[in-house]
């Protein structure tokens, strides 16, 4: 399949490309073949199973059928699934390739990532339309721990957020829990000439490796913090986690016992910094945490 006829394929079925379902394809053949060897590596063509979110019109999934034993491709624009279908029908047909007509954020994506086969590495990939990159993003941290590694395709402003340090200004709540669960690389930036029809921004493409083990577990106390501490930026954590334990006095004696100055920005704190402090706020009778 040629990737630079996107507007040709879409002619030819009677479609254009949906403002609303945030379409645009990838025509660009070094950029889709740079993606396609980040998600799947050299030693692993051939045994890896791969999730694509958002097949579209299937540039990248011809080449991770290539490279994987097993690919569930995801596509929720009813128009696209039959050019899908069509496109690789035979691989289909030989199970090579299972096509699921849904919306990625409602899927069970462990479940369609399989864990029968332990050796094979799971990879998690899709060009993520902006409008639901978060939440796409917040799905990959909670499947972190069924992943070899995950590739998405975001604006290159999400991306800076991502590979931001404390105390920037890109710093912020979506890094704290993405760094979380993953490290974050960035693969390559990619111009707006790129797709069709192009888009006004820059995008990058970001591959997250799981940390073995996890540098901290999404809880509804670590939610707390995080957001407590970000919600105004130039507040102290004084100030910021107020309320969220029973008094004053415990907030002194757990910000102590984690090694965390009360007199700081949550700008200035690393991940791991956030762990040790909702550890506290997690603990017996320690916290009064929103139902």
């Amino acid at each position: 399949m040629k990737i630079g006829n996107a507007r040709a394929i879409l002619r030819e079925n009677g479609l254009t490309p949906k403002k609303g379902f945030g379409q645009n394809f990838l025509v660009t053949e070094g950029v889709v073949l740079a993606i396609a060897r980040a998600c799947v590596t050299e030693a692993e063509v051939g045994h890896a199973r791969v999730l694509e979110i958002g097949a579209g019109l299937g540039a990248l999934t011809a080449l991770l059928l290539e490279r994987s034993s097993k690919l569930v491709a995801v596509e929720r624009d009813r128009d696209l699934v039959p050019v899908l279908k069509r496109t690789f029908a035979e691989p289909i047909a030989e199970g090579r390739i299972v096509l699921l007509e849904a919306d990625a954020q409602t899927l069970d994506l462990p479940a369609l990532l399989g864990d029968e086969d332990a050796a094979s590495p799971r990879i998690l990939c899709g060009n993520l339309p902006y409008q639901i990159t978060g939440r796409l993003l917040e799905a990959a941290v909670n499947t972190a721990a069924h992943l070899e590694r995950a590739v998405f395709m975001v604006q290159d402003e999400v991306a800076d957020r991502l590979l931001s340090r404390p105390a920037t200004k890109e710093y912020g709540a979506l890094t704290v829990f993405v760094r979380a669960a993953f490290d974050v690389k960035r693969v390559c930036k990619v111009s707006p000439g790129s797709f069709f029809p192009s888009p006004d921004v820059t995008s990058s493409v970001v591959t997250l490796t799981p940390t073995r083990p996890r540098r901290a577990h999404e809880t509804p106390a670590f939610r707390t913090l995080v957001r407590a501490a970000f919600q105004m930026r130039r507040k102290t954590l004084r100030n910021a986690w107020h309320g969220v334990f029973p008094s004053p006095e415990a907030l002194e004696v757990a910000a102590k016992a984690a090694g965390v100055s009360l007199q700081a920005r949550g700008e200035t704190l690393d991940v791991d910094d956030f762990a040790r402090m909702a550890a506290q706020l997690g603990a017996p009778d320690a916290a009064q945490l929103p139902s």
